[in-house]
């Protein structure tokens, strides 16, 4: 069976600031979801949330980018909105930056991870959800699944992982794309992506049979809106076992909960933080980025599940180095590398700050005339200056 795996996700107010999604908003959504499951568009969903972020899991088999299904998500997250407005709830419809659907929801603001695949015999998935960073944050765990044998020893003792798979990377500024093989092609591959504010990872095959592997949403809001906008909070869905990395393979690579991108106000590296649900909360400093993963079984297009992936204790001493590196990020204030790098600033709101000094700003060689000339004319009327 040709099963299809959207998650779709948007930011439509939250409580107390950039914390927590209101149990009333996801309650508008699921009624959407359930009409439209009731209309055979979805054949199962689920909902959650990490952070201020709703997330919708859906499952059918219209393929990707199908006008109804994006539709559907659309209007859950319209009626959520309407819900947060009402509540009074903080930046309600931040992530919705259109006010009309237009037959496909990428580019309007809510990000969309989608995989139309072939079921397998068993088909589990895990499904993994940050806030308070950007898309780039998910390419140095999936580096670590998908092409690391010290992360994945299947990549050397399962031959049916033996020969490696093949990294889609997007270059976000340019909008063009390069397929890279690992490991044939494993350092042209980390020089990418080692820069994620720029170079993300979109999609992960096999090499031996082109098998989709791994998805993730890519949307950025600053280039998408031209100015900040909220951080970008992606997700992203990754097939499992049966010749891709085990579950445990999978999770491993979060067990370093490495510096991302985002934070407060998105400006800020911080440590990537794997929480179970009940934690997903953005708390310390609207932190630290918060990472959640769900697991589940995919059988004719239904959803069994989920399991809480990091709601386990084996994940304490990541979450306690996360606490760690938080304190000592911190530390800097506002200070780089706490603070992101300029180029990254330039979405963020220090330009209006920037904009507001600009006129006070003086060409150094025009400072140097104005001190001879005072000191000049010093000379002349006997006055010293110091």
């Amino acid at each position: 069976m040709r099963t299809t795996i959207s998650v779709i996700k948007a930011d439509i107010g939250s409580l107390a600031g950039h914390h927590v999604v209101h149990p009333d908003t996801m309650a508008a959504a699921s009624k959407v979801l359930a009409e439209a499951k009731a209309q055979g568009i979805l054949i199962d969903y689920y909902i959650t949330h990490v952070g201020d972020d709703l997330q919708l899991i859906m499952t059918h088999t219209r393929g990707e980018l199908d006008s109804k299904v994006h539709e559907t998500a659309w209007n859950a997250f319209k009626k959520a909105a309407e819900v947060a407005r009402d509540l009074g709830l903080y930046a309600a419809g931040q992530d919705l930056l259109s006010d009309s659907f237009s037959g496909n929801i990428r580019g309007l603001g809510p990000g969309v991870a989608e995989m139309d695949i072939e079921e397998r015999i068993s088909e589990p998935i895990a499904i993994f959800m940050a806030d308070k960073t950007e898309p780039g944050a998910f390419n140095l765990p999936l580096y670590k699944m998908f092409a690391d044998p010290f992360n994945t020893p299947g990549l050397v003792i399962d031959p049916t992982m033996h020969d490696g798979f093949k990294f889609e990377v997007l270059d976000v500024y340019e909008g063009e794309a390069v397929t890279l093989t690992a490991p044939q092609e494993l350092y042209d591959l980390l020089a990418l992506i080692g820069t994620p504010a720029r170079y993300v990872i979109r999609r992960i095959y096999r090499n031996d049979d082109n098998l989709l592997a791994a998805v993730v949403a890519i949307e950025r809001l600053n280039l998408i809106a031209g100015k900040y906008v909220g951080k970008d909070d992606p997700v992203t869905i990754v097939r499992l076992q049966h010749g891709l990395p085990a579950l445990g393979e999978a999770l491993e690579a979060f067990s370093f909960p490495h510096l991302v991108p985002g934070w407060m106000r998105g400006s800020h590296y911080g440590p990537l933080m794997p929480v179970s649900q009940r934690d997903a909360r953005a708390t310390r400093f609207d932190g630290p980025p918060r990472l959640i993963g769900l697991g589940f079984n995919v059988k004719n297009g239904k959803l069994v599940g989920p399991s809480d992936l990091f709601d386990d204790p084996a994940f304490d001493e990541a979450r306690r180095l996360a606490n760690v590196i938080a304190d000592y990020m911190r530390r800097h204030g506002p200070f780089m590398p706490h603070r992101l790098e300029p180029t990254e600033m330039e979405y963020t709101t220090l330009p209006l700050i920037q904009e507001k000094l600009k006129p006070r700003f003086k060409k150094e060689a025009d400072v140097y005339k104005t001190k001879e000339s005072i000191y000049t004319k010093g000379k002349s009327t006997g006055e010293t200056h110091d």
